[in-house]
């Protein structure tokens, strides 16, 4: 589990395909690998991977056919920052919201502006993940924990502090960049739950609604 509250802002090192899958290594920079060791997870962007190899501030990660499909890491290039969380422990601040580090779907930003002294974002979002995103609820992207400002057909508003824009590769973003999302985890188990829930899977880049 994690709590969306980047911790350091790592570096994609190298990118090596294997059989379909690939071994991606990531120079974690800042971030404190004291107690880290092999087979303990790792958000990157939002992704929770499993550490197969430590070598000073080299970390690398073996990421699944599935996690390339459903995720941004398989356009990931050596060079690009990544935001990275170490695993929450027990008796932790829960600084953000509760994270699994399994990502929903994809969006892609559709707007930046300027909002006094912060940046409003507003991200395209796939039909079927737009019925967990509520006003005011939480919102993890690309690790990220955020509160939803404003929801509208195929869309969501955040507003990104100078803080936040510091700390995390959101100050990256452009328009029509790919994140990773992950929506409340209480809304998609409720659903499960309930009777005549729905199947529906969120797809990686289809079913956008209208901005």
């Amino acid at each position: 589990m994690f709590t969306g509250i980047i911790a350091a802002i790592g570096r994609v090192d190298a990118v090596e395909p294997s059989g379909g899958d690939l071994r991606l290594t990531i120079d974690a920079g800042n971030l404190d690998l004291a107690d880290v060791k092999l087979g303990d997870s790792i958000a990157i962007n939002g992704v929770c991977l499993t550490v197969v190899s430590i070598a000073q501030t080299m970390l690398a990660f073996d990421v699944s056919k599935e996690t390339l499909e459903r995720t941004s890491l398989g356009q990931a290039t050596p060079g690009s920052s990544v935001n990275l969380e170490k695993a929450m422990a027990v008796g932790e601040r829960l600084g953000g919201h509760i994270v699994s580090g399994h990502v929903d779907g994809l969006g892609k930003v559709a707007l930046m502006e300027a909002s006094a002294r912060s940046v409003k974002f507003r991200f395209a979002v796939p039909t079927s993940l737009e019925r967990y995103i509520a006003e005011k609820g939480s919102i993890c992207i690309d690790g990220t924990s955020l509160t939803v400002n404003q929801v509208g057909p195929g869309w969501f508003e955040v507003n990104i502090i100078p803080h936040t824009m510091q700390e995390t590769i959101i100050s990256d973003y452009q328009e029509g960049s790919v994140v990773n999302l992950e929506v409340d985890l209480i809304a998609r188990y409720l659903e499960r739950l309930l009777p005549g829930n729905s199947t529906d899977e969120a797809t990686p880049f289809a079913d956008y609604g209208t901005l």
